[in-house]
């Protein structure tokens, strides 16, 4: 027989290759160029010259007619050996569980088969097309190594997004660090200020009380000289200087009591050390995949696999009936609802069952996430407040006070964008107005808002005349959008592939709308009325579903395709 051989190119490969059988019978590894169909031997270049010179009439077959070369050994081994017990090789196919078997496969596993055969007799019970299996193979290899080099595209893109950030992370610092110095130069400012006037005072009054002493002292020794002398027209003068002196001395000492010793205290700003302490980290690392740059299609049809319906009220609530005014799902698996009939924000696990709460100091409006773990809540008498996750509790951050009402808020990079129920605005995080971006002042039109990922949208809802408003940044209306789905809209969302979720509370709906804010693509759930009206909705990429909270105090999480 002919000796068959197979050398590994690449791990990756699959390797159908031959060696000289004459070379090989003298230790030596040389592939073969030639298949001697009457010897049934393999040959290389040299060795085909001598075996030619014997054996003229031999049929032969070179490397271009490979296709009539027998299955290399290593192929053949390779297709026979048994994938669980590698010194076993394959004997019988199992067609009630559509597996390969060895011996040992059919005695553990396949006992109780009964449809079990040698390979021989499964062989005529199959149409098999060897050429598309092989375009098959073909393909799902070409797949594979495409997604390896995607892959490890990444990984030098990782690497270079890596020091990227690592540098905007050092750059925010050295930023925080000059505010710091400038809040620290302020503070020693004023401290040097207020010791230059601490001492100024306090070396008048030492000057002061040195010259009455000095006086003093001066017309006590003149007394003394005068006593006994009978200097009549003297002991008057002496006499009315001192009582004057004195009178002089009681008055500076009236008005300069002596106390301890001044000294000076430094009070700590409290909120700026509470505010900072709220802070887990200088900000949140996410995923590219997330990001608009991808440009993934925010006109993607979402479709829903299965809902399932969860309460999140407390024992502790006065009022049982929980509306959830606003949804916000965080990076680590973390939901935050806002109960607004109880006025307290309550956190969510991965099992949407309450795991914290905090109250908050008037009726709750909307929610928006502002980092990994803190979001910006609206509260009754314009208000925005700020909620911390800290080692898995709630606490109660700092506040700033708007000059109007406060109804719906998102965030994108720092901007907050602020809804009045007839303005939207926006704000910076500290609160400063940066503008006026919209306003509508026939009734409640400018309801709850959301932004789109590129940030170049703005969905509003117009509650009262059921519109869903689509603004650029700058507040120019760019559409206005009615659908017979979406009766009294309120809750908005929008997923970070840029998909537009819209809440109906009248009309039980939720639907979603094309980014441009034009059409209906589809309505994703409606609900009946004894099943709750849906008030606030937001996407969790946790776990690929979409949230919806209703009015009766319950939850819905779809899970999506």
């Amino acid at each position: 027989m002919a000796t068959f051989g197979g050398s590994v190119l690449n791990s990756s490969d699959i390797v159908n290759d031959y060696v000289c059988g004459a070379c090989e019978s003298k230790n030596i590894d040389e592939s073969a160029d030639y298949f001697c169909g009457t010897c049934t031997k393999f040959f290389c270049g040299k060795c085909i010259r001598h075996h030619d010179q014997l054996y003229a009439n031999h049929t032969k077959y070179g490397r271009g007619e490979s296709k009539k070369w027998p299955l290399a050994k290593k192929t053949e081994d390779l297709l026979l050996k048994c994938d669980v017990h590698n010194n076993k090789k394959i004997k019988m196919f199992c067609q009630d569980h559509s597996q390969l078997c060895c011996s040992d496969c059919v005695l553990l596993n396949h006992r109780q088969c009964a449809n079990v055969a040698l390979i021989s007799e499964s062989v005529k019970k199959l149409s098999l097309d060897m050429q598309q299996l092989s375009n098959n193979l073909q393909t799902i290899l070409n797949d594979l190594c495409k997604f390896k080099s995607t892959q490890e595209a990444s990984i030098q893109t990782v690497k270079v997004s890596y020091s990227d950030k690592l540098q905007e992370i050092r750059d925010m610092r050295k930023k925080l660090n000059a505010t710091l110095d400038k809040l620290e130069n302020a503070t020693l400012k004023d401290l040097g200020e207020y010791r230059a006037a601490l001492q100024t005072s306090l070396k008048k009054d030492i000057y002061n009380c040195s010259r009455l002493k000095d006086e003093l002292q001066q017309l006590s020794e003149a007394v003394q000289d005068l006593v006994e002398k009978s200097k009549h027209d003297l002991e008057f003068i002496a006499s009315r200087k001192c009582l004057h002196k004195i009178q002089e001395s009681e008055t500076f000492l009236k008005e300069n009591p002596m106390k301890a010793q001044k000294t000076m205290i430094f009070q700590a700003d409290i909120d700026l050390e509470k505010y900072l302490y709220t802070k887990s980290s200088l900000g949140w690392i996410v995923d590219s995949m997330q990001s608009p740059t991808l440009n993934l299609n925010p006109d993607q049809v979402i479709t829903v696999k299965r809902w399932s319906e969860y309460k999140v009220n407390i024992s502790s609530d006065k009022s049982q009936t929980c509306w959830i005014e606003g949804i916000c799902s965080l990076p680590n698996d973390q939901v935050i609802v806002l109960d607004r009939n109880n006025k307290r924000a309550n956190l969510l696990n991965q099992h949407y069952a309450v795991t914290s709460h905090c109250d908050v100091s008037g009726t709750v409006g909307d929610i928006c996430q502002v980092t990994s773990s803190e979001v910006a809540v609206t509260v009754g008498g314009g208000i925005v407040h700020f909620i911390s996750v800290i080692n898995g509790q709630l606490v109660n951050g700092r506040k700033f006070q708007l000059q109007h009402c406060a109804a719906g808020i998102a965030h994108h990079q720092g901007s907050l964008y602020i809804t009045s129920c007839t303005s939207l605005y926006h704000y910076n995080m500290t609160g400063k107005l940066v503008k006026k971006l919209y306003e509508d002042t026939g009734g409640i039109y400018v309801w709850k808002c959301a932004v789109s990922p590129a940030g170049d949208r703005i969905y509003v809802t117009n509650n009262s005349q059921h519109k869903l408003l689509t603004l650029t940044t700058d507040g120019n209306l760019i559409s206005s959008f009615t659908d017979p789905e979406l009766k009294r809209p309120y809750g908005v969302h929008i997923t970070p592939a840029g998909q537009v979720l819209v809440c109906g509370y009248t009309s039980g709906t939720l639907i979603q709308v094309d980014h441009d804010g034009k059409k209906n693509l589809a309505t994703l759930l409606s609900l009946s009325q004894k099943d709750g009206r849906p008030s606030s909705v937001c996407f969790n990429p946790n776990k690929n579903s979409i949230i919806l909270g209703l009015g009766n105090g319950k939850i819905i999480a779809m899970e999506l395709h």
